[in-house]
C-alpha cells in the first residue's frame, strides 16, 4: 500500500507539472537529465515551436579556473534575435573535469542594455526537471524547463547561475563582445544589479536560449570563425554581420520569419581543431558541426562562414582542394538533416602580417572553387561585398576594421545587405 501511495503522489506531481506550462502551449521540457554532449528537444502541445533566439559556441576551457566560481553568481549578458512567450536556456560543462552543481539559476530581462540590473517584475526561477538545482556531469549539457516570460525582440536578457561549490575548469567564450558581470555569493534572484561590481568580456557555462514563438519558423545558424564570432565589432552594440542579418529578418517585408544563431569561434578553422586551452580556437567545423549547428532548436538553415584560418594559421593549409572538400563535406552533413546550406567566399585579407602572394593565391583559388561548387544551396559572395574595387585583395576602407582582417561594424552591415534573404529559405537542394 506504501508503493501505491507513492506512485500515486509521482503521478500527481508529473501532472501537475506538465500542466504548468499548457497556458503558452508547450509542453516541459524533458532533457533535464544531463548528457555528454546532447539534448532532446519537447514537443509542443499546441500551436506555436520553441526556436533558438540565442546561442554561442563553448569554445574552451577558461584558463586559470581549476576551481570554477565557487560561491560566485555568474550574470551573462545576452542579446535575443526574435521575442516570445516563454523561456528556456541550456548550460554546458563541455571542458569541464568534475561535475558542476547549479543550485540556484535565474532569467530577466535587463532594465537597459548592457546592465546586470534587471526590469521589475521579470525575474524567474530556472528549473531542471522540475528540480532547483541540477549537477552537470563533466562533457555533459542540460536544458531547463520553461518559464512563463514575454521576451522581446532584439532585447537583452540576464541569465544568472549560482554554483556553491568548486567544479573544475569553467567551460566558456571567450570573444562575447558583450560585458557580463559576477557577483559574490548567491546574488541569482537579485534584480537590482548593485551586488555585481565585477565585469567580465566572458560568457560562461551558458550556451543557448530558446523561445516558445508563434512567429517565428525556424532559425539560422552561422557557423564561423572571428568574422562571425565579431570580434572587431562594438562591445555591447550588437554589431556583428548575425545581429545585422537579424534585424533585416525582423523588419524586411516578406523575409523568412527566422531567429539568427552565431556560433563563431575565434581563430576557428574548417580542418584542424584548436588547443583545449589556448589559443582558444575551438574544435574544427567539422568536429562540431552536430554540436553548434545540428543540435540547435529549429534550426532551418546553417550559413558557413570559414577557411581563412586554414589559409593563415599554422600549419598552413596551401592546398584550395583540401579546404574545399572540408567545406562540402559540412553542406553534406547538413544536407542529411535536411537543413539548407549557404556557403561563403572568404574575404580579403591583403595588408594582414600573414598575407602573401601564395596565401592570396589559395584564398582566391578556394573562392572560385566555392562559387561553381554545387555542394550548396545557394553561395553569399562577402569576398565581393567587402573588397576594395582598386585592390581587391584588401578589404574597401570604409569595411576595414583597421587590422586589414576583421571587417568594421560598417563591413558586418555590408556583410548582412550581401545575403539574399529568399535564399536562406527552402528545401535543402544543394549535391555534390
Amino acid at each position: 500500500m506504501g508503493f501505491a501511495l507513492l506512485a500515486g503522489l509521482a503521478s500527481l506531481v508529473v501532472l501537475v507539472s506538465g500542466a504548468l506550462f499548457v497556458g503558452f502551449g508547450g509542453a516541459r521540457d524533458t532533457a533535464a537529465t544531463a548528457t555528454p554532449g546532447g539534448r532532446t528537444s519537447a514537443a509542443p502541445a499546441s500551436s506555436g515551436n520553441w526556436v533558438g533566439t540565442w546561442a554561442t559556441s563553448p569554445a574552451a576551457a577558461e584558463p586559470d579556473t581549476a576551481d570554477g566560481y565557487p560561491d560566485t553568481s555568474v550574470r551573462n549578458v545576452v542579446h535575443t534575435s526574435v521575442g516570445g512567450s516563454a523561456a528556456r536556456i541550456q548550460l554546458s560543462n563541455l571542458y569541464g573535469t568534475r561535475p558542476l552543481t547549479v543550485s540556484h539559476a535565474t532569467l530577466a530581462l535587463a532594465a537597459a542594455p548592457s546592465t546586470p540590473t534587471a526590469t521589475p517584475g521579470t525575474m524567474r526561477r530556472l528549473t531542471f526537471g522540475t528540480q532547483n538545482s541540477v549537477t552537470i556531469p563533466p562533457g555533459g549539457a542540460v536544458t531547463s524547463d520553461a518559464v512563463r516570460l514575454n521576451v522581446p525582440h532584439a532585447a537583452d536578457l540576464l541569465v544568472t547561475t549560482y554554483s556553491p561549490t568548486a567544479s573544475g575548469p569553467v567551460t566558456y567564450h571567450p570573444f562575447a563582445r558583450q560585458t557580463s558581470f559576477l557577483a559574490a555569493g548567491d546574488r541569482a534572484a537579485d534584480s537590482d544589479g548593485a551586488a555585481y561590481t565585477r565585469q567580465t568580456p566572458y560568457w560562461r557555462y551558458l550556451t543557448g536560449v530558446d523561445v516558445w514563438s508563434h512567429e517565428t519558423e525556424g532559425a539560422i545558424v552561422a557557423l564561423g570563425d572571428s568574422i562571425t564570432d565579431g570580434i572587431t565589432s562594438s562591445t555591447g552594440a550588437n554589431r556583428r554581420w548575425t545581429d545585422f542579418l537579424a534585424a533585416r529578418l525582423r523588419t524586411e517585408r516578406d523575409a523568412p520569419r527566422y531567429s539568427v544563431l552565431n556560433q563563431g569561434i575565434s581563430g576557428n578553422r574548417v580542418l584542424i581543431d584548436g588547443s583545449r586551452y589556448s589559443p582558444n580556437n575551438g574544435p574544427s567545423g567539422l568536429t562540431r558541426l552536430d554540436r553548434d549547428v545540428l543540435s540547435r532548436t529549429g534550426v532551418r538553415t546553417v550559413v558557413i562562414q570559414l577557411g581563412i584560418n586554414d589559409i593563415i594559421k599554422r600549419p598552413h593549409q596551401e592546398d584550395p582542394e583540401q579546404i574545399v572538400r572540408g567545406l562540402e563535406q559540412l553542406a553534406q552533413q547538413a544536407h542529411h538533416r535536411g537543413l539548407r546550406v549557404v556557403g561563403s567566399t572568404l574575404t580579403p585579407f591583403g595588408g594582414y602580417p600573414k598575407h602573401n602572394a601564395r596565401r592570396e593565391a589559395v584564398r582566391q583559388e578556394v573562392n572560385d572553387r566555392i562559387r561553381s561548387s554545387r555542394a550548396f544551396d545557394s553561395v553569399v559572395d562577402f569576398d565581393a561585398a567587402l573588397r576594395d574595387p582598386a585592390r581587391p585583395d584588401r578589404l574597401r576602407a570604409a569595411y576595414d576594421s583597421g587590422d586589414h582582417l576583421h571587417p568594421s561594424d560598417n563591413g558586418f552591415r555590408a556583410m548582412a545587405e550581401a545575403l539574399d534573404l529568399d535564399e536562406l529559405r527552402g528545401p535543402a537542394a544543394g549535391r555534390l
